[in-house]
């Protein structure tokens, strides 16, 4: 039996990054995607199209249901109540690897913004923390490529 999987884009800056999540998570079969905070939209306040990330995300937009939430906490106290475990893709103490998480049947995959990581508030919400191993010199990936080797895990 598959996971009902959520992703939450937690204060994403770059446009292109949430239209290639967007498509990835379609790919994989989320079931939606929660934007946090900053996270761009497909659509601005203004009304215009988000045209980096529709272009990123190349037609996923209209498969996908997303839905913004402006806070880590408002998002928290939701997935919470759906009974989600909270899962933060992020290097900390607390982390395992990602191949270790035996994927709960109702998963939220919190990712970061890219410089600054998971927001606090969402690490220590937390049910597990997961991290990539990185084998080369970089500390880190893409936050949309890491996005997707951890959906990987969790479709299987």
């Amino acid at each position: 039996m598959s996971s009902k999987i959520t992703v939450v884009l937690d204060n994403i800056r770059s446009a292109e990054n949430v239209g290639s999540i967007i498509r990835t998570a379609d790919g994989f079969g989320v079931d939606r995607i929660i934007l946090v905070g900053i996270t761009p939209g497909l659509v601005d306040r203004f009304g215009r199209e988000n045209q980096k990330a529709i272009k990123a995300s190349l037609g996923a937009e209209r498969t996908v249901l997303i839905e913004k939430i402006e806070s880590a906490e408002e998002a928290i106290v939701r997935l919470k109540k759906e009974g989600m475990v909270i899962v933060s893709l992020e290097q900390s103490e607390r982390s395992i690897d990602y191949r270790e998480l035996v994927v709960p049947q109702k998963i939220a995959l919190i990712v970061g913004n890219e410089v600054r990581g998971v927001s606090s508030s969402f690490l220590e919400s937390s049910d597990y923390v997961i991290e990539i191993p990185m084998k080369g010199k970089k500390e880190s990936l893409n936050v949309a490529v890491a996005t997707g080797v951890a959906l990987s895990k969790m479709v299987v």
